[in-house]
Parts: structure tokens; sequence; C-alpha cells
């Protein structure tokens, strides 16, 4: 069976530093948005409701700054317990953490007041998903299920970038479409044919 390959994604999402006691370090913010269409990959992707029921408590997820596990951890989940706290909303993927006093954690409360963190990302692997073909001969993309979640990153920069994977899955979807496309103009070739054939035979009896 083919080893599943690690995608990362990008949320535009709002962070929210809360100050509930003074100088608070809690960090609130959205790894993954749902129905909400990615930037143009070459395909635009959309991440689905339910996509990520039971993943949670089936991973090792760690907080990382722009997914750079060198520099340290930020916070962490293993199976839901830990110093990161997920869940699922109507939104997407929340996570929660308070930020540790290390220099890892100044940095990214003072990038986040100061609006240079202005994203998330996440790591992931695909369990389930199916593509669509558009009007306008594009193809969308939709993730039903994540299979695993390796981490949550604050990031700088939103990088949009799709894996060798995803192109695979991406020239699948166009062959299949292409093949349907050819099957239903040789159906209705021999249709027209057929049709042809019986006005001819109806012709020979006048």
């Amino acid at each position: 069976m083919e080893e599943k390959k690690i995608e990362r994604r990008c949320s535009a999402a709002t962070f929210e530093v809360r100050a509930e006691e003074g100088n608070s370090r809690h960090v609130v913010g959205y790894a993954s948005v749902f129905d909400s269409p990615s930037t143009d990959m070459g395909f635009r992707e959309i991440i689905k409701p339910g996509a990520f029921d039971g993943v949670i408590m089936a991973s090792d997820v760690l907080a990382l700054l722009n997914h750079d596990i060198s520099r340290g951890v930020l916070a962490r989940s293993n199976k839901g317990v830990g110093s990161l706290k997920l869940s699922i909303d109507d939104t997407g993927l929340k996570y929660e953490l308070d930020a540790p006093n290390f220099a890892l954690g100044d940095e990214l409360i003072e990038g986040i007041r100061r609006g240079d963190i202005v994203a998330s990302s996440f790591a992931f692997t695909v369990k389930e998903e199916r593509w669509e073909k558009q009007a306008d001969e594009s193809y969308i993309r939709y993730i039903d299920k994540i299979d695993r979640l390796f981490d949550v990153s604050p990031v700088y920069q939103p990088a949009y970038e799709a894996t060798t994977c995803d192109l695979r899955g991406l020239e699948a979807a166009k062959a299949e479409a292409k093949a349907k496309a050819e099957e239903l103009a040789e159906m209705e070739k021999r249709q027209a044919m057929d049709a042809q054939k019986v006005i001819i035979e109806k012709l020979k009896k006048f």
C-alpha cells in the first residue's frame, strides 16, 4: 500500500492573544476553516465539516512556529491530552495554547501582537478525498476525511503548495473525466449511427 504523504495547508485565520489576567500568554487560532476554498494551486481545495472527526484522539500533534521543530515546541497534544488544546467547532479546527516562557514563546506573542504572524498552517495526511470538475474546466478537491494530524503552526508567510500526491490526484481526476467524455462521445456516435440506419431502412420500404 502506498505511503500517505504529509501535506501542509494554511488558513488566514484570526489570532487572539487573551489578556484575561494581565499580561496573558494565551493564544487562540484556527489551523483550518471548513468550506473555505484555498488559493489556486492548479486546483482549489475545500476541507469539509467532519473531516477531523476522531483525528484529535488518534494523533500526536505538536504546535510549532513555521513548522520548524528544530526551533523547539510551543505545545503538544498527545491523543487529546497535553499543553495544546485542540477542538472542532462550526468554523473549523481550533487550537489554544499558553506560549511558553522562553524565546520561542516570546517571539510568538510579540509576532502576533505586532501583526507579523497573521496565519496558521497544519500538517496532515488524507484518508478520503474526491475531485469535481467545474464549468470553467477547473477542479476542486474536497477533503472529506483527514487520516492523521501532525502539527499546527502559526506562520509568518502562508504557503500554498500542491504536493506530488495532490497533483497525481488531479491528473487522475482529469484522466477519469476525459475517459467519461470519450465514452459519452462514442455512445452518442453509436446512437446517431443506429438512428441513421433506422431512417435508411424506413426509406427502403417506400
